[in-house]
């Protein structure tokens, strides 16, 4: 079974109030149900704390309890990494870079930034269940004012990004937002093929890149202009989603690069969809690097030259 997640503030600092803590901790939701070798499957290790490892007492194979998640390799100690899980999983409405760094009294921005970044490519579960039954779909552009955007889709510096949200009566279910290279039909239904179940309900506006969603085995119900209402209105629920997520990135981050707005679409995603459990969020976050490679500096620092 796996560890409870902290429920309050004073649980969190009471749970883990040092290394040895946090290193337990991450076993115990790592293998809940006790140590397991990856090579040959026995059920007794000796603990190399020192190394975060635990060595197989069979054949001796080594295996780091941090592999695989956003702590893997780190040299920052594992009580800061919780601290920056916790901050970014339960703080409303989430933290910058700078605001990491004074929070934890890190000596470096750039350690605050790399963990961050890290965190929130960690906030997308490779195995998620797409959304289902009704679905609202638009776009929104990301950017600031250009000189000789023509309106409707015409878009020059901006990124456009596409986004889904479940209906559920008048309030909103889970979201998705997935920044696309241009609004054709191949990256529109391309977006809903990946984020939305075959059957649901997609309700869009009469852009003709939605189109191909019958033949893909979606009941697609398309608003046109003929019927004299503006797109916040046949499309309430994503619209408010896009204007949640400009100001968040307006007020929080002052803006992004196109570079790392996905990662960020990421962050805004997993603390939308988890709103009501801003704790358990907490434990998920930790948990989901467990399922996916984790990202390096060097990917890191690669996307932010080639940004």
């Amino acid at each position: 079974m796996r560890p409870e997640y902290p429920r309050s503030l004073h649980e969190f600092r009471r749970l883990f109030s040092d290394e040895a803590a946090c290193r337990l901790y991450l076993a115990r939701s790592r293998w809940p149900e006790g140590f397991h070798c990856p090579r040959c499957q026995q059920g007794e290790a000796l603990e190399l704390p020192t190394r975060l490892l635990w060595r197989c007492r069979a054949c001796r194979h080594d295996t780091s309890v941090t592999a695989g998640t956003v702590l893997h390799r780190t040299r920052v100690p594992l009580t800061q990494w919780f601290w920056a899980a916790y901050l970014v999983s339960t703080q409303t409405p989430g933290f910058s870079a700078l605001q990491l760094q004074r929070q934890l009294g890190l000596r470096r921005y750039e350690t605050a930034w790399a963990m961050l970044q890290k965190l929130r490519r960690a906030m997308v579960h490779p195995d998620r269940e797409p959304l289902k039954d009704k679905v609202e779909v638009d776009e929104t552009y990301i950017g600031g004012r250009e000189v000789g955007l023509r309106g409707g889709r015409h878009v020059l510096d901006k990124a456009i990004v596409v986004g889904a949200v479940e209906v559920r009566g008048e309030a909103s279910g889970r979201v998705r937002l997935q920044v696309v290279p241009d609004v054709s039909a191949r990256s529109l239904t391309g977006f809903v093929r990946t984020n939305v179940a075959a059957g649901a309900i997609v309700v869009t506006d009469g852009w003709g890149g939605y189109d191909p969603l019958p033949k893909l085995g979606y009941r697609h119900r398309p608003h046109t202009q003929g019927d004299r209402r503006r797109s916040t209105q046949i499309l309430p629920r994503i619209h408010r989603v896009f204007g949640n997520l400009k100001t968040w990135l307006r007020g929080t981050h002052h803006g992004v690069g196109h570079a790392h707005l996905q990662a960020y679409l990421d962050e805004f995603v997993f603390r939308f969809n988890r709103r009501r459990t801003p704790m358990a969020a907490f434990q998920t976050l930790l948990g989901l690097g467990s399922h996916q490679q984790p990202t390096t500096y060097k990917q890191l620092y690669r996307v932010e030259l080639n940004g």
